[in-house]
């Protein structure tokens, strides 16, 4: 029995610790150094371990058995959001790729990830032979009912193959419109549009615990109608019916969604866009969580985007920002006597100043300080501008109402102190008055 027992002790252990493995080859091995696995959750991510990238490109992560089934991602290089990949790990088998940056990601092991790759390289086939049909102007109706005919049975074929795996849920989430009769380009479209999300379930926690659900609210979203003339209004238009699809979802997974596609528009300099997200559903899926810290920088963001009536400060003792008249615009400019790239562009745009027609626009500079000692020297050599000291510098009343981060960073107004744009730096800024 003493045998048995110390047996059991030291077989513990390697049962613990060696459950399973994934390995790993990146083709180009020069530019990464480690391979991070974390687990993905609904909302959050749980790191995992690590293991270093060997010359050869290859590395391999031992998987104890407190590693669950369920969706991971493998972090190669930084930043961290861009340069990764998910994996299904099952807790029964291992799983061995190789990576090529160009071509994407091959399995030599592991059927659930097996069966993704094939099902997404089959369908995208069909969905080409399917287009070049239409572009081609085919008048064989019989031709096209075959292709719908197989990418049904394809489809049919995957999920009866992917039963009891973690795949299964993807693979009947993807499931495409296919329709039973012909019809032309137009009707198509419209159709799988109209059916683009009957088979996604927000609230499905493997399609939480993935990009799944954030690449298909983007497919739509981005894709959808954008021939149309009016980008914003399509994308609003989409934005709604991206909305009613998740009706019935969490109002974290909605909040989570909504949050990333309102920075992506905020990014991509569709500021309408952006606000129309937040003033029609953000906001309020906010106040029902009490998430403060959102509603405020969603009121930030729209306080200070394009169009928007520029928030009001004193520019000196007796004078507000709204008070100042005589001039067709206004450039606002947060700088820093102690910022290298300040002291670059300030004197450009001092510069700048003296090649326009008077009235043409006032500068006004909020020099971000934490003393005014050097503040007071060096505005002495920019007499053009009307110059506020804004102290206590990324902690300042004026600074925080235009949620300034960097400095220099530039607005300017219209002569109704309305903003109309958000030059990046000051080649930005000339190039839109010169326009």
């Amino acid at each position: 029995m003493l045998t048995r027992v110390i047996f059991l002790i030291f077989l513990l252990p390697s049962v613990l610790f060696s459950q399973h493995t994934i390995k790993g080859t990146f083709t180009n091995a020069k530019d990464y150094k480690y391979a991070l696995l974390y687990k993905i959750l609904p909302l959050s991510t749980s790191y995992i371990g690590n293991a270093e990238i060997k010359q050869d490109g290859s590395f391999v992560l031992p998987l104890d058995a407190s590693v669950t089934a369920g969706m991971y991602k493998i972090v190669y290089a930084m930043p961290k959001e861009e340069y990764n990949f998910d994996i299904i790990y099952n807790a029964k088998e291992d799983i061995e790729f190789t990576f090529d940056s160009e071509t994407g990601i091959t399995y030599q092991e592991s059927i659930e990830n097996k069966l993704i790759t094939g099902y997404t390289s089959s369908m995208t086939l069909i969905s080409q032979s399917i287009s070049n049909f239409f572009r081609q102007q085919s008048k064989d109706t019989l031709a096209l009912i075959d292709i719908f005919n197989t990418q049904r049975e394809t489809q049919n074929s995957f999920e009866e193959a992917a039963k009891g795996t973690i795949a299964l849920e993807f693979i009947k989430a993807n499931k495409p419109y296919v329709p039973d009769y012909f019809g032309n380009i137009s009707e198509y479209i419209k159709n799988l549009e109209t059916h683009f999300f009957d088979n996604v379930d927000f609230n499905n926690v493997i399609l939480q615990s993935s990009d799944f659900l954030l690449d298909r609210m983007y497919n739509y979203v981005l894709g959808m109608g954008k021939d149309n003339h009016d980008i914003s209004g399509a994308y609003k238009k989409n934005i709604d019916v991206f909305y009613k699809a998740m009706d019935g979802a969490q109002l974290e997974i909605k909040s989570s969604l909504l949050l990333q596609l309102w920075r992506s528009m905020a990014d991509s300099d569709f500021e309408n866009v952006a606000n129309y997200i937040s003033d029609s559903y953000l906001i309020n899926i906010a106040q029902a969580l009490n998430d403060q810290t959102l509603i405020n920088e969603l009121v930030q963001f729209k306080n200070t985007s394009k169009e928007s009536k520029a928030p009001d400060f004193n520019v000196d003792k007796t004078k507000k920002l709204s008070d100042l008249s005589g001039s067709e615009y206004y450039v606002l400019v947060f700088w820093s006597s102690t910022c290298s790239h300040c002291l670059l562009e300030i004197p450009q745009l001092e510069a700048f100043t003296k090649t326009r027609k008077q009235g043409e626009f006032q500068v006004i500079a909020i020099g971000l300080e934490d003393d005014e000692k050097n503040w007071i020297e060096k505005i002495k050599e920019f007499p053009d501008f009307i110059h506020v000291l804004g102290l206590g510098k990324w902690d300042n009343e004026v600074g925080n109402k235009y949620d300034i981060k960097a400095t220099p960073t530039y607005f300017v107004l219209d002569k109704n102190k309305r903003i109309v744009a958000k030059p990046n730096d000051i080649e930005a800024l000339k190039g839109y008055f010169n326009k």
